[in-house]
């Protein structure tokens, strides 16, 4: 049992909520991104705009702290989302690309995992996608620089290259599978 957790929503609705460009806009970013609803993409946009937020405060000087200020920028550039050298000045021009660009759906599309952002959502949802050694299923989960070379499939699975064909693909012994069934043919 324990203690009710308190729910809050993490995400802000746009003001201009029918606005036709934003809409536009807005589902230009679905489709690129393959998000599933706009609430994905709303949450982006909150965090963006806190970490703009914050920056803004930390260069007004109203809470300045060297200390955060650090620990902000280290914590954007752990995930890629900023360069290495980072200043508050730099926060001010992130934009949703840049945490969008770091999702994990958006990693293993642009790895070569999946052939579509449709299709790497389905193979995380699913469970076919894993984090050194460790299976993954949220599409929205943010990738860091280090944990992107460990970046592979959970187990084998079965994509169809042509009509009525299929191929194997494993995330790490590929190499020693092809070495195993060149043994078993020799023999």
């Amino acid at each position: 049992m324990g203690a009710p957790k308190r729910n809050r929503k993490k995400y802000e609705k746009p003001k201009d909520m029918w606005s036709n460009e934003r809409i536009n806009s807005d589902g230009a970013f679905l489709k690129e991104y393959g998000l599933k609803n706009m609430k994905e993409l709303w949450m982006v946009q909150t965090e963006v705009s806190r970490v703009r937020r914050n920056a803004r405060e930390f260069l007004s000087g109203s809470a300045s702290n060297t200390m955060q200020e650090n620990e902000m920028i280290a914590r954007l550039t752990k995930f890629g989302i900023t360069k290495n050298g980072a200043t508050l000045d730099d926060l001010l021009d992130l934009n949703e690309r840049s945490f969008l660009e770091r999702r994990l759906q958006s990693v293993v599309m642009r790895k070569g995992l999946a052939r579509t952002m449709s299709q790497a959502r389905q193979l995380i949802v699913h469970g076919f996608i894993s984090i050194n050694g460790k299976r993954v299923n949220r599409p929205g989960y943010l990738v860091s620089l280090q944990e992107e070379s460990m970046l592979g499939y959970y187990k084998p699975i079965q994509i169809a290259v042509k009509k009525g064909e299929a191929e194997s693909v494993a995330a790490s012994d590929e190499p020693a599978r092809t070495e195993q069934n060149q043994e078993k043919e020799n023999s």
